[in-house]
């Protein structure tokens, strides 16, 4: 399947983006609504001193262990692989994304780790070596099992539930770095040359430009 396509649709519907939304809100919305003072921290400009305290207590420690974020690494290069346009999700530093947004929104943490200890164990049952450890025949293997809903089998919704959120979460962290942004070919608002009104439609409105006007106006 062309994942890439699949995925800009998806981040740039009204899903991802509603979920993007969430991933920029904190906890404490409101109280920062009601108490944040109008001088920004010096060390993070446009930050509130309230924000900026959040965003340090979610930096001060780690939430996943060195082995999930092996197995989410090799999650996130599995849903976004490297081509020729771009690089992979963990060339975008997706794992550290999904790091950040677990401890920036709890919610994440229980369905993330029993996830990934549902994908061990499932792999562990399979080919008696957790996810990490297995051949990427294996991965893949693995991976489609959970990766279309409508195809799955009953006894790993879990597995599919998990898949889901980790697609969403890396679809999300990827498009939102630069390397992604150049991916979809976003360019932002730049600079243009305007040549005036094209001369078909001058032609049905019976309208044309003076000498003076071409001279002065259209100059490129």
């Amino acid at each position: 399947m062309d994942r890439r396509k699949s995925l800009k649709v998806m981040v740039l519907g009204t899903v991802s983006s509603g979920f993007l939304l969430q991933a920029c809100e904190t906890d404490n919305k409101k109280t920062v609504l009601k108490k944040a003072s109008a001088t920004p921290a010096k060390k993070h400009p446009g930050l509130m001193k309230e924000e900026v305290k959040h965003l340090e207590e979610v930096n001060a420690y780690t939430f996943f262990t060195p082995h999930e974020m092996q197995t989410i690494t090799i999650l996130g290069d599995i849903i976004i692989p490297k081509d020729e346009v771009s690089g992979s999700a963990s060339d975008a530093k997706v794992p550290d994304f999904i790091e950040f947004i677990v401890k920036d929104k709890p919610e994440h943490q229980v369905p993330m780790r029993g996830g990934l200890k549902w994908l061990d164990m499932e792999c562990l049952a399979r080919y008696q070596k957790p996810f990490t450890e297995c051949d990427q025949k294996q991965q893949m293997e693995m991976v489609d099992d959970i990766a279309w809903p409508k195809k799955a089998k009953p006894e790993v919704m879990q597995g599919v539930s998990f898949f889901n959120l980790m697609r969403n979460l890396t679809a999300t962290g990827f498009y939102t770095t630069a390397i992604g942004v150049k991916d979809i070919g976003y360019i932002g608002n730049t600079p243009n040359q305007w040549n005036g009104v094209p001369e078909d439609v001058l032609k049905q409105h019976n309208l044309a430009y003076t000498e003076k006007e071409l001279k002065e106006c259209i100059s490129f």
